[in-house]
């Protein structure tokens, strides 16, 4: 078992400090890991979870790396498990650089609005209030919730580059001199990035790797997998030697594990689609709520988990699986059953 803010140190200056699963019933937050690394002099944060103790575990992490003169603070994507200590940047007493995605920045200012279209999308299809309750009551366990550091500002304010790793090619941003680099995945969320720290080898995945299907409203299923693969061959070229992400609570360590790990992923990724297909039986519609129940026994029998499974997740893939499909909505009630649009086009 791990603790909350329990910390793996990685090599003397990099540490991964530790999160925790989401529990609603208890009123327990999910609190994603955190990567802490100094550059030189530059002391890098890689989200700042949530939570005034993981608050401590970071600042505890950033004195064990130590020292250092300026502080870059980068957030992977704007979900308040990642967030709601970023403003911890301002108490540092040094010069501070704090990065944001851009296409994140309304869910950041709003968050219960985020949550609120999410829970939507499946009412009537999981066991939860409705989505106007619910959006406000997830948000509220997020506590504090400050994300923007006074210093804040967004990645794509920087011009953007091409970055190649061994005989990969990303776009994204660099900082400390080339050791850090920020590359664009948008997979699990509309402004999500992943993050190579150079010097130790390290790819931070943050949540690209949580599960086989994106649940967001604004994941991007191809996006998800582009990037999995991409990872994959960093690790196979030796480019990266170890990986860690936002839910995970360890370090996978050389390409013998990471690769077979991301292979899992895209292979579970294909199978449930696949096997979703199967749950679709003809051309008239299908309704949601009768789709999410066989679907959510398809993914437990290929192992399916991720990070915080719960039936409500589930539900969310389920949509996003239907749309993967090509299916749509017939109205915009709750648990309205969707068909595949018409391919002729009328007179």
């Amino acid at each position: 078992m791990t603790a909350l803010g329990e910390l793996i140190g990685i090599d003397e200056r990099t540490v991964l400090v530790l999160g925790q699963e989401l529990d609603v019933e208890r009123g327990q937050p999910d609190v994603a890991n955190a990567l802490v690394h100094r550059a030189g002099e530059t002391l890098v944060v890689v989200d700042t979870g949530v939570t005034e103790a993981f608050r401590a575990a970071l600042r505890e992490a950033m004195d064990r790396v130590g020292p250092w003169s300026r502080v870059l603070v980068l957030t992977t994507h704007g979900h308040p498990d990642h967030v709601g200590n970023n403003d911890l940047a301002d108490e540092l007493g040094v010069p501070v650089e704090h990065w944001v995605p851009a296409p994140d920045l309304d869910q950041m200012r709003d968050p219960a609005s985020y949550w609120v279209q999410a829970f939507e999308r499946v009412e009537g299809m999981a066991p939860l209030p409705a989505p106007a309750l619910a959006g406000p009551a997830l948000v509220s366990l997020f506590q504090p919730y400050r994300p923007f550091a006074a210093t804040a500002r967004t990645y794509e304010e920087r011009p953007l580059e091409r970055i190649r790793i061994g005989s990969a090619r990303f776009t994204g941003w660099t900082f400390a001199d080339g050791a850090v680099r920020v590359l664009r995945s948008q997979g699990h969320c509309a402004g999500h990035v992943i993050v190579h720290l150079r010097d130790c080898g390290v790819l931070h995945l943050s949540d690209e790797g949580n599960g086989a299907c994106g649940a967001m409203a604004d994941a991007d299923q191809l996006k998800i997998q582009t990037v999995l693969g991409a990872v994959a061959l960093l690790f196979e070229e030796g480019e990266a030697a170890l990986l860690t992400d936002g839910h995970t609570f360890a370090v996978r360590r050389g390409a013998g594990v990471v690769v077979p790990f991301l292979d899992g992923l895209l292979d579970q990724a294909a199978a449930l689609q696949s096997a979703a297909l199967e749950l679709i039986t003809g051309d008239g519609p299908v309704r949601p709520s009768a789709f999410t129940a066989r679907y959510a026994e398809v993914f437990a029998g290929l192992g399916g988990g991720g990070a915080n499974p719960n039936a409500l997740f589930t539900a969310m893939m389920a949509v996003n699986e239907l749309h993967e499909l090509g299916l749509r909505p017939e109205s915009a009630e709750a648990d309205t059953p969707w068909s595949r649009p018409a391919l002729q086009l009328g007179d």
